[in-house]
């Protein structure tokens, strides 16, 4: 079993915190099943539903997933809950998987009727007047160990996605099935899920849980969203006081970093943000520096540049004005020689160019 399902399980042993995702679910929150009288069931027993080591049914696929299984049940009905979190993928034939787990549940309540009028039958209830009260079975009894006055508890799986994502696999049997003529269907039992996802599940809907588990789910449902994060730890006066098994269900699960003393009960989840955001201040700090160093270089860089830029522009510009102003005196130097016959000389001496410029100019000619 992983981290995250030992965590989700350990705390979900919690019987009140079993009983409020049931009430929840069941009744709208009404707080109709009682945390007092629910007492664990062992799961290993639900996986040996026929209680030898002949057993007939083929559980040995089920018996290693029955560890994510909390099992507990009260006078009244079997509740089974299964903890899902956001390691694994979706598992899209859960109903099918449901729908295994109570029928072992049934089978288990089958094989302890059986159980108990064999030893009746055995003698193992000492007084003789329980001896003389034992029921003689009939042959259909005898044969399936279950008595017709005999009844079964009802039970009820409900299945908790601790995950931020929507639950986006098949709800029913139905809905897997592959069926040619849907006619079909009203002979084919179909098989729903009872789920609760915090991410389909609204703010109202999640504040009629009683404990903890209303802070786990609305946690987890905006653990993605920084901004309404930030507003729920500052606006919810219950995330003041969490359980610290909840908080350690939110640590693991979402990666948060809140810190635990282990000499508290409950933890200041509010107070822990603002620790939370005044260290990693600390941290990012000097993370923000260095980006903020290179930014401002670049900026600088880029005026810098620009200066350079107006600098060399001018450069340039005298370098092409004196450039002009050559070919213009090559030009007329030219036109002095061609139309009225001077030499080179006599015509830069017309132009009056300086002494010092003429070789090169007639470098140039």
């Amino acid at each position: 079993m992983g981290r995250k399902d030992t965590v989700t399980k350990d705390y979900m042993k919690n019987t009140e915190v079993f009983a409020d995702a049931f009430n929840y679910f069941l009744y709208s929150g009404r707080q109709v099943i009682d945390p007092t009288k629910l007492h664990v069931q062992d799961t290993t027993e639900i996986a040996m539903p026929y209680g030898d080591k002949k057993t007939v049914f083929p559980v040995q696929k089920y018996r290693d997933n029955l560890d994510y299984l909390s099992a507990m049940q009260d006078d009244h009905v079997a509740y089974l809950l299964l903890g899902i979190e956001n390691q694994a993928e979706i598992h899209h034939a859960m109903a099918v998987k449901n729908m295994v787990y109570d029928a072992l549940q049934y089978a288990s309540q089958v094989e302890k009727a059986a159980k108990s009028h064999r030893e009746k039958k055995s003698g193992k209830q000492n007084r003789k007047k329980d001896r003389e009260e034992v029921k003689k079975p009939d042959s259909g009894e005898y044969l399936s160990g279950f008595y017709k006055e005999d009844r079964l508890l009802p039970v009820i799986t409900l299945v908790i996605l601790f995950n931020a994502d929507p639950w986006d696999g098949a709800m029913s049997i139905h809905e897997m099935l592959s069926v040619p003529d849907e006619g079909l269907l009203q002979f084919i039992p179909d098989y729903r899920i009872n789920l609760i996802a915090p991410a389909q599940m609204n703010d109202e809907s999640i504040d009629k849980l009683k404990t903890s588990l209303r802070e786990v789910l609305l946690y987890i449902k905006y653990s993605k969203n920084k901004k309404k994060l930030k507003e729920l730890l500052t606006t919810d006066d219950r995330f003041k006081k969490v359980e610290k098994d909840a908080v350690i269900v939110i640590n693991t699960l979402t990666n948060s970093q809140f810190k635990i003393d282990e000499k508290e009960e409950v933890v200041d989840m509010c107070q822990a943000m603002v620790e939370i955001r005044a260290e990693m201040r600390e941290e990012l700090i000097e993370e923000v520096r260095e980006e903020v160093k290179a930014e401002v270089k670049e900026e600088v860089k880029a005026e810098v540049k620009e200066e350079v830029k107006a600098e060399v522009k001018e450069e340039v510009k005298e370098e092409v004005k004196a450039e002009t102003r050559k070919e213009e005196k090559v030009l007329s130097i030219r036109s002095l020689m061609k139309t009225v016959g001077f030499t080179a000389k006599q015509a830069m001496n017309a132009l009056q160019i300086p002494e010092e410029e003429c070789a090169m100019y007639e470098k140039l000619l």
